[in-house]
């Protein structure tokens, strides 16, 4: 029986000198990217940007903005190489601890329908999906609606 081993991931604050990996692993992840600047802008204006750091590399991302008790998941990518790996469950537990941290009581999230990988990760993560947005997303032919999901978050002492 061999090991597999899982890699260790410290998740950390974005940088600007994370900037040019974040925007490479998007324009890999998407067809319809952000741009580097809009990262950029997502520090500049204070929202939580989170890089996943595996032995120095940047492995994957988030963004999140949070306001008047709610949180809102902007982004939550993964690089090609490192999928699979269990990364994406611990950038959405940080993206849940730092909703929590900011007093959010729901993280809501937008969510391609075709996008069954990242549908199962919310869901096994206790989301629901609570409605749509018509042409949310560009997409090749058009537009694609997204689902809009939504986690209760429960503070300590409180119950769901």
């Amino acid at each position: 029986m061999a090991a597999v081993l899982r890699p260790e991931v410290r998740v950390r604050e974005m940088a600007g000198r994370d900037l040019d990996r974040v925007a490479a692993i998007e324009q890999d992840s998407y067809p319809f990217p952000w741009t580097r600047g809009i990262f950029a802008d997502c520090i500049r204006v204070g929202y939580v940007c989170r890089v996943a750091d595996v032995d120095g590399e940047v492995a994957g991302y988030l963004v999140l903005s949070a306001a008047a008790g709610e949180a809102h998941l902007l982004n939550l990518c993964v690089a090609p190489d490192w999928r699979r790996t269990g990364i994406s469950r611990v950038l959405l537990e940080a993206a849940l601890v730092e909703a929590g941290l900011r007093e959010a009581q729901r993280l809501f999230l937008e969510v391609r329908p075709s996008n069954a990988a990242a549908i199962a990760l919310y869901e096994g993560a206790g989301f629901r999906t609570i409605g749509r947005r018509p042409g949310y997303y560009p997409a090749d032919d058009g537009r694609e609606d997204a689902r809009v999901m939504v986690r209760h978050l429960v503070r300590e002492g409180e119950r769901e």
